[in-house]
């Protein structure tokens, strides 16, 4: 679940709803639901959709219980997991990790538009890829950029 939601920019919410059918390993994307009921379709990386796999292959049958679940992500109980109890597998995980700072779901997904568009993504594909309505909304995430960008000129350029 932590790759998939650094992998995707999903929110929690979106994560925890996805359905097994919503995934397509095969062709590396998977299907949302985001806010306003819109779909989306987000492009899911090699390392997740591994993780994934292994996920479906060695343990979500035995979370299953042999019941029939439509969700992809189950607990313990072989219910579908909720926003709650994967905060709490954040938290737990980070302690573990001596991660003291500020830990939660929208990190991973803050860290993941932050990530593409230090990469050279285009804020109109990241808005896509986060199910924002505005690009104003998606604005928010260029300050880190910008000051990627200073640090950048810092070090390249010979007058700075």
């Amino acid at each position: 679940m932590l790759e998939t939601l650094y992998a995707t920019g999903l929110r929690v919410s979106e994560l925890v709803t996805l359905k097994a059918d919503d995934v397509n390993l095969k062709m590396g994307f998977l299907r949302c639901m985001g806010k306003g009921h819109k779909e989306r379709v987000v492009p899911l990386g090699e390392i997740a959709a591994q993780c994934i796999a292994a996920y479906v292959d060695r343990a979500r049958g035995v979370l299953a219980k042999g019941a029939r679940s439509e969700f992809l992500f189950l607990t313990v109980r072989g219910r579908p997991m909720t926003r709650v109890m994967f905060w709490k597998i954040i938290k737990k995980y980070a302690m573990q990790a001596g991660i003291t700072g500020h830990t939660t779901p929208h990190v991973l997904r803050h860290s993941f538009a932050t990530h593409l568009l230090e990469r050279g993504a285009d804020l109109r594909s990241l808005q896509e890829m986060l199910g924002h309505a505005s690009i104003a909304t998606t604005q928010v995430y260029t300050h880190v950029s910008r000051d990627h960008l200073r640090q950048v000129y810092k070090e390249s350029h010979p007058r700075a």
